[in-house]
């Protein structure tokens, strides 16, 4: 008898949950990044918000949560409730770079968030102000080297991919160069832009409209090849330094714990998303690459990463300023 309760209620609660499922969602969706607006992350969030709420059947509403490189929004999105009704924006700095380098860190980016899909790639650059005397890899390396300490770099926040990635360049290139944390890639690019910070490692689809306009110099990508955008400025395997030529990643996550029927839905909402022609030219405009892969791959991908970052971290002994 005791038996026979037991299964009653176990299929009471699958049938519940499978009930659940179906019904999300009832209302809107948050989707957070966690940066401030301007930057590549926040400007794939909002290209995907409407085709994402449009096969979810609910408005997708964008919340910007800035702070610490990512960490803060990070770290309040770990505590979220897990029904789908709050998901977040994965990059490199919340999940790889910043738990490689901080120790004070609250969340595991391996069990505290449920990875749902890659959504796209894309390549890394440094670019300089036009104020700055060097215009090519070769002269930026030469000057850097002729002054060192006289230069200050822009990066999205301590601990964020383009910290971790300047701060190795730093060290295979021999240069020295004073990191400026900001709470984001936009407040980042925009003093880069004004001329107060010559210097700065972003995404590429944040920086690219100022490179086009001529608002700042490109001087080498962290990319798999020369890009079709940027034919004639090297990548870091060009110029010698490969270990530095990392891609970033912007994907979907679900807090620990959401069921896994609405990650599922989550995940074929975005695939429908990403399939239509349209969705997909806007984000390959950026220069940014569709990849659209599984909860596991993605899950797999995320661990890589951190563990690629922790190495980095360990061999050139960096530490949070």
């Amino acid at each position: 008898m005791f038996r026979r309760e037991v299964l009653t209620l176990a299929a009471l609660a699958t049938l519940s949950g499978a009930a659940f499922a179906q019904a999300y969602p009832s209302r809107p969706v948050k989707l957070q990044v966690p940066f401030a607006p301007g930057g590549t992350t926040d400007i794939i969030a909002r290209v995907m918000s409407e085709p994402l709420g449009k096969e979810l059947g609910q408005s997708v509403v964008v919340e910007n949560k800035a702070g610490g490189g990512g960490v803060v929004g990070a770290t309040e999105f770990a505590r979220a409730a897990p029904d789908g009704y709050m998901l977040a924006m994965a990059t490199v700095s919340t999940t790889a770079a910043n738990p490689a380098i901080n120790p004070k860190i609250s969340y595991n980016p391996l069990t505290d968030f449920i990875a749902i899909t890659n959504i796209a790639a894309t390549p890394n650059v440094i670019a300089v102000h036009p104020s700055f005397p060097a215009k090519d890899y070769k002269g930026f390396v030469a000057e850097l080297k002729k002054n060192p300490g006289k230069y200050s770099y822009a990066s999205s926040g301590t601990g964020a991919i383009g910290h971790l990635q300047t701060e190795l360049f730093k060290s295979l290139a021999g240069v020295f160069m004073t990191h400026i944390p900001y709470r984001g890639a936009g407040p980042a690019l925009n003093d880069t832009v004004a001329g107060q910070v010559p210097i700065i490692f972003d995404n590429l689809p944040s920086a690219l409209p100022f490179i086009n306009t001529g608002k700042l110099v490109p001087i080498v990508v962290a990319a798999p090849q020369r890009l079709s955008a940027l034919p004639n400025v090297p990548t870091f395997k060009d110029v010698g330094l490969e270990p530095v030529n990392r891609m970033a990643y912007y994907g979907l996550l679900a807090p620990k714990g959401t069921p896994a029927d609405i990650v599922n839905k989550v995940h074929g909402a975005a695939m429908k998303a990403l399939a239509d022609p349209a969705v997909r030219k806007r984000i390959e405009d950026t220069g940014s690459l569709i990849v659209a892969n599984t909860p596991a791959q993605f899950t797999e991908q995320i661990k890589a990463e951190l563990g690629v970052y922790k190495q980095v971290v360990e061999k050139q002994k960096l530490k949070l300023d």
